[in-house]
């Protein structure tokens, strides 16, 4: 029966050996059952939390745009361990986080127009912070890209007129 729900569940997607546990756990498999059937899923290979993490960091980072802090908060609610955690993560290289986040604001920036550079700035740096960017990367990023912007589409300065740059 244990190996029929693992394979079930894994069928859909993959999954870590912590949420697998979980499942055999809320389905009352015994533990020492469950623990045979995921160590025997695991030397077989279709249980690999480390490529299951690196996977998910590419994925994740391509798909949704997340940085670094938010794929480890991710993978360790989905119980990987931290050190398979910081190995997924060292295959993001710091340009193309930086160039995620460069990208997210450029999108972003597009339907600011109308707003002034504060407000601009604040909302930019709140999903980058939202998305587990560093602030300072953030800060960086969203600066240059403002200021980069600013000759194509002006922002509004606090009076609501173009600013004099």
């Amino acid at each position: 029966m244990a190996r029929t729900i693992l394979l079930d569940k894994l069928s859909g997607q993959p999954r870590t050996r912590a949420e697998l546990a979980d499942v055999l756990a809320e389905r009352e498999i015994p533990d020492e059952i469950a623990d045979e059937v995921l160590d025997r899923f695991t030397e077989v290979g279709l249980i690999n939390d480390a490529a299951f993490a690196t996977a998910w960091v590419e994925s994740r980072h391509r798909g949704r745009g997340l940085g670094k802090r938010a794929l480890a908060q991710e993978l360790r609610r989905r119980g990987v361990d931290d050190e398979l955690t910081r190995d997924a993560l060292e295959e993001l290289e710091p340009e193309q986080e930086e160039e995620t986040a460069r990208l997210l604001v450029r999108k972003k920036l597009r339907s600011m127009r109308s707003l002034e550079r504060e407000v601009a700035m604040r909302r930019l740096l709140g999903m980058l912070a939202r998305k587990g960017y560093p602030g300072g990367m953030a800060m960086s990023i969203v600066k240059q890209e403002l200021d980069a912007s600013h000759e194509e589409l002006p922002l509004l300065d606090p009076s609501g007129l173009e600013p004099d740059y």
